[in-house]
């Protein structure tokens, strides 16, 4: 097996209030959060906006972090489309800037579709890449993209394009799942999502998270992610994220940790959190983690 995953920061993506992505700061918080011991940064993730973000976006911020000297061996490429085609092309163009990996979420318009159906598009997207096609990390996300991976998915995946699936990030939120994950493919890089359970799963052989909540609080979650270490602080402030939009819920953390507002922007149709939503995510931080972990 490879190195450990450790801890990705599924960095966030802060916005000029033209619209244009602020390229010095998003550099300056991936370089930030390495220096606290992240092992990597996910670009274009769900936490990242990646769904809003386009193909020449991406080609800017990818080569704005080689150019500031970020190792793309510590660079993770989120890739959330639906066209196969279009999946394809984020990831060459990832790939051949050498980043470590690929989180490639499934197609989410179609709903209800059947595992075949699946198999065919990822097999589709592999296909496409050709000799390129490797460290691909499945996507679970189904409160956002309603199409669950199945276990057999990931197994016929692996058996059909060997050396290509290198792992799954699962954030479904359902322990179950990943518990069965965990069994099943133990020998892949497996990451958690939901803080809530990250610490759980290491202990269980997981290899760490690709965690939002890394940008504001790395330390904490590199405990968990990389040691197994509980923190029920981390669990609690999940809870407090939840009530809100997470995506500019996290934004704000992240805001008033760097004191740069450009990251409360969000690209529509997401909206940002108000003044009254950011008082109390700052005043629910600050009572939780004023404290040692429990």
């Amino acid at each position: 097996m490879a190195s450990r995953f450790g801890l990705s920061v599924a960095l966030t993506t802060p916005f000029e209030a033209s619209g244009q992505i602020a390229i010095s700061p998003m550099v300056a918080q991936a370089r930030a959060c390495l220096g606290a011991g992240c092992s990597s940064a996910t670009l274009f993730g769900t936490t990242g906006e990646g769904a809003s973000v386009g193909r020449g976006e991406r080609r800017t911020v990818t080569e704005a972090m080689l150019a500031a000297g970020i190792p793309a061996h510590q660079l993770v490429a989120g890739v959330l489309v639906d066209a196969a085609e279009d999946a394809a092309e984020q990831a060459r163009h990832a790939l051949q800037c050498g980043v470590r990996y690929i989180l490639l979420a499934p197609p989410s318009y179609f709903k209800n579709v059947g595992e075949d159906g699946l198999f065919g598009w990822f097999s589709a997207v592999f296909a496409a890449l050709g000799p390129l096609a490797r460290g691909v990390l499945l996507y679970n996300i189904p409160s956002v993209t309603m199409v669950p991976l199945p276990l057999s998915l990931i197994g016929r995946l692996r058996a059909a394009f060997p050396g290509v699936v290198a792992g799954v990030k699962d954030s479904g939120g359902d322990w179950s799942y990943s518990e069965a994950l965990l069994r099943a493919h133990g020998d892949l890089v497996i990451l958690i999502g939901d803080e809530r359970h990250l610490a759980r799963s290491v202990r269980q052989g997981g290899q760490g998270a690709i965690s939002g909540m890394a940008n504001f609080v790395t330390g904490e979650i590199r405990a968990m992610a990389e040691d197994g270490r509980d923190d029920a602080r981390v669990e609690r402030f999940v809870l407090e994220l939840l009530k809100y939009p997470v995506i500019p819920a996290v934004k704000v953390m992240v805001a008033r940790k760097t004191g740069d507002e450009r990251w409360l922007v969000v690209r529509p149709p997401l909206e940002p959190i108000d003044s009254q939503g950011r008082q109390q995510l700052a005043a629910a931080y600050d009572r939780l983690f004023a404290t040692e972990p429990a």
